[in-house]
């Protein structure tokens, strides 16, 4: 699916099961007096948008590779999708999931998405205004809401995860 356009704008709501019907909606608004924008949505379970071609789910390896090649990524604010954005190149656009509004258990996304913006790693958004203005931006110059890929330290995360689990597990088998 993501070989037959390039998609200039990709979205994704994560693979939570709560409806993200306000971030679609953003998006679907923008799109509407965009037509000439190609956008990717992955809705899960949300409302099917208007004006953007959306799929329920897609693979990890297709989203990634969509992310790549666009101009802007928005993301709702979950690590995962954060990290994936930013691996291949670009400071996400955030919309953080609210408890209150039914979209997730919790506001948890709304204090770490906080905690990202304030240390300039996405773009934090909280209105359709916010979400259009930085739309705008990277259509109008694709390079503004770019990063240099950021692959992350797994190996040293992994040699460390190991030096405290390894010891706990050979206690255990004794």
């Amino acid at each position: 699916m993501t070989d037959q356009a390039p998609y200039r704008v990709v979205v994704t709501v994560g693979t939570d099961h709560h409806p993200f019907d306000r971030l679609i909606g953003w998006v679907d608004a923008w799109a509407a007096h965009h037509p000439d924008v190609q956008v990717l949505v992955q809705r899960g379970e949300s409302a099917v948008p208007i004006h953007v071609q959306s799929v329920e789910m897609i693979g990890y390896d297709d989203l990634v590779a969509a992310m790549a090649r666009a101009d802007a990524v928005v993301a709702q604010g979950g690590p995962g999708g954060i990290m994936d954005a930013r691996s291949v190149g670009h400071r996400p656009i955030v919309v953080p999931r609210q408890g209150s509004l039914g979209e997730h258990v919790d506001d948890h996304q709304v204090a770490f998405t906080r905690w990202m913006a304030q240390r300039e790693l996405v773009w934090l958004v909280a209105s359709a205004s916010e979400l259009t203005e930085l739309l705008d931006r990277a259509m109008a110059d694709p390079q503004a809401l770019r990063i240099p890929p950021h692959g992350g330290v797994l190996e040293a995360t992994i040699t460390a995860f190991r030096a405290v689990v390894d010891p706990l597990l050979a206690q255990r088998h004794r």
